[in-house]
C-alpha cells in the first residue's frame, strides 16, 4: 500500500489492488483541525501510470463523488478492465456520481468506450446523469461514435388516431399504390412496343436463339403438367355434370357444358394461371437476380438496351407458346371429360363425341384461342416490370416475385372477364 499526503491541498491518495483497504478509512480526515477537502482511492497498482495499465479512482469531495480514468482503455485490458469496473461499482453502491474525469486516459479503444458508456448509462437513473469531461481531443470522436452506436432503438409510438381515419389513408394508399403499379406496367409496355419496333426495322437485333431457348422452357418443357392439370380439370367438370344432371335425366349435356366451358373458358383460363405461376415467376426471378447483381446496369453500360436484350425475347416466346398450350390444355380436358364420361357415366366414346359436334363450333374454339396471346402478354409485361423493380436484397426478390405471380393472376382473370363482356355483345 502507497499514501501521499500533500498539506497544501488537504488531499489523500490510496492505491491498492484492493478497495477493501480503504473501507477501514474515514471520510473526514482531521489535519489541523480542518475537515479534508479530497480523499480519493485509486483502485489500480502502483505503477499503473508507468506501464499504461487502466485506472479508475474515485474522488470525493465536501459537494459530490466523482470517478477519474487514466491509463489505457483497450481490449487487450479486457479481464483488468472489467473487475475495475465491477469493483468500482461496489465502492461506490448508491452514491451519486457528478462527473467522470477522462483527462489521465492515453489510449482509448470501442471496448473501452463501451465500458465507459455502460457505466455511465448505469447510472441514469439517478437525479443527475454522470458528465464525461476531459476527454482528449483525439478520443473524443470514437466515444461519441460508441455512444451513439450502442444506443437502443426506441419502439415507435403510434399516435392515438380515429380508426376511421386509419382505414381513409389506407384505402387512398393502396389506390396510390395500384395506380404506380399501372404507371410501371404501361412503361414497360411502352419499351417493349418501341423495341419490336426497331426490331421489326432491324431484324438482325432480335435475339433468336435466346427466344428458341425460352421458347423451349416455357412451352415444350410446360406440356407435360399442362396436359396432366386439364386432363384432370375436364375429368372433374364431367364428374360433377353427370353426378347432377341425372337427377333430370339430362346426362347428354354434359358434353354440352364441358365442350362450351373448356374451349372458351377453363382451358385458356387454367392454362395461362399455370403459367403466370411458372413462368411468370422464373422471368421476375431471373431479371431481379440480374438487377442485384447489376448485370442489366452492365448491359447499359455496354450500349444494349436491357429491354430489347433480355424482355422482348421472353414476351416473343411467351406470346408464341401459350396459344399451343392453350390448344393443348383443351384437348386433354375434352380427352378427359369423354373418359370419366364413359367410366362414370356410362357414355361410350361414339356417343360423347356425336353430341360434341353438334354443342361445339369453330367460333368457341377462336374464343379461346383469341385471349390466349393477350394474357401472354399480360403475363410476361407484368413479370419483366416486376423483376426490373427488384433492389438489392434477397428480401426485394422474393416480395417482387410474389408480387409478379399475384398480379399477374389478377389481371389474367380480369381480362378474361372483359372478353367475355366484348365477345357477348359482338355476339360470338
Amino acid at each position: 500500500m502507497w499514501m501521499e499526503v500533500v498539506p497544501a491541498q488537504y488531499v489523500i491518495r490510496l492505491r491498492s489492488p484492493c478497495p477493501a483497504v480503504a473501507s477501514d478509512l474515514e471520510i473526514l480526515w482531521k489535519t489541523s483541525g480542518e475537515s479534508l477537502a479530497v480523499f480519493e482511492m485509486q483502485i489500480m497498482p502502483v505503477n499503473s501510470l508507468d506501464t499504461g495499465l487502466p485506472g479508475l479512482a474515485l474522488v470525493r469531495t465536501q459537494l459530490a463523488l466523482q470517478l477519474r480514468a487514466s491509463g489505457n482503455w483497450m481490449v487487450a485490458h479486457i479481464d483488468y478492465l472489467e473487475k475495475l469496473v465491477a469493483e468500482t461499482a461496489t465502492a461506490v453502491g448508491e452514491e451519486a456520481i457528478s462527473v467522470v474525469d477522462m483527462k489521465d486516459v492515453l489510449a482509448l479503444d470501442t471496448y473501452g468506450a463501451l465500458l465507459i458508456v455502460r457505466l455511465v448509462r448505469s447510472r441514469a437513473g439517478e437525479a443527475s446523469a454522470p458528465q464525461v469531461v476531459n476527454l482528449p481531443t483525439h478520443l473524443q470522436p470514437l466515444y461519441d461514435e460508441v455512444l451513439i452506436s450502442s444506443r437502443s432503438p426506441r419502439p415507435p409510438t403510434r399516435p392515438n388516431t380515429n380508426k376511421f381515419v386509419d382505414y381513409t389513408e389506407a384505402i387512398g394508399q393502396g389506390v396510390a399504390d395500384g395506380w404506380k403499379d399501372l404507371l410501371s406496367l404501361a412503361e414497360m409496355l411502352g419499351a417493349l412496343c418501341t423495341a419490336f419496333f426497331n426490331t421489326l426495322l432491324h431484324p438482325s437485333r432480335f435475339r433468336l436463339t435466346s427466344a428458341v431457348h425460352h421458347l423451349d422452357r416455357v412451352g415444350w418443357q410446360a406440356v407435360p403438367i399442362i396436359l396432366l392439370i386439364t386432363f384432370l380439370i375436364g375429368g372433374i367438370i364431367a364428374q360433377q355434370g353427370i353426378f347432377h344432371f341425372r337427377k333430370f335425366g339430362a346426362d347428354v349435356y354434359v358434353v354440352d357444358m364441358v365442350g362450351i366451358l373448356v374451349l372458351r373458358e377453363i382451358g385458356v383460363l387454367i392454362v395461362a394461371i399455370m403459367v403466370a405461376g411458372r413462368s411468370g415467376s422464373s422471368y421476375t426471378a431471373e431479371l431481379g437476380s440480374m438487377k442485384m447483381r447489376e448485370e442489366i446496369d452492365a448491359l447499359q453500360t455496354m450500349g444494349l438496351d436491357p429491354i430489347e436484350v433480355l424482355v422482348l425475347p421472353r414476351v416473343v416466346a411467351l406470346v408464341i407458346a401459350l396459344p399451343i398450350l392453350t390448344f393443348l390444355g383443351s384437348m386433354s380436358a375434352l380427352y378427359g371429360g369423354e373418359l370419366v364420361a364413359w367410366l362414370y357415366g356410362g357414355m361410350s366414346p361414339e356417343i360423347f363425341v356425336a353430341r360434341l359436334r353438334e354443342a361445339i363450333s369453330v367460333t368457341h374454339f377462336q374464343v379461346g384461342m383469341i385471349k390466349a396471346p393477350f394474357m401472354a402478354l399480360v403475363i410476361g409485361i407484368v413479370a419483366c416490370a416486376q423483376g426490373m423493380q427488384v433492389k438489392g436484397s434477397a428480401e426485394s426478390l422474393g416480395l417482387q416475385t410474389t408480387s409478379s405471380v399475384v398480379k399477374a393472376i389478377f389481371l389474367v382473370i380480369v381480362l378474361d372477364g372483359l372478353f367475355a363482356v366484348f365477345f357477348a355483345s359482338i355476339d360470338m
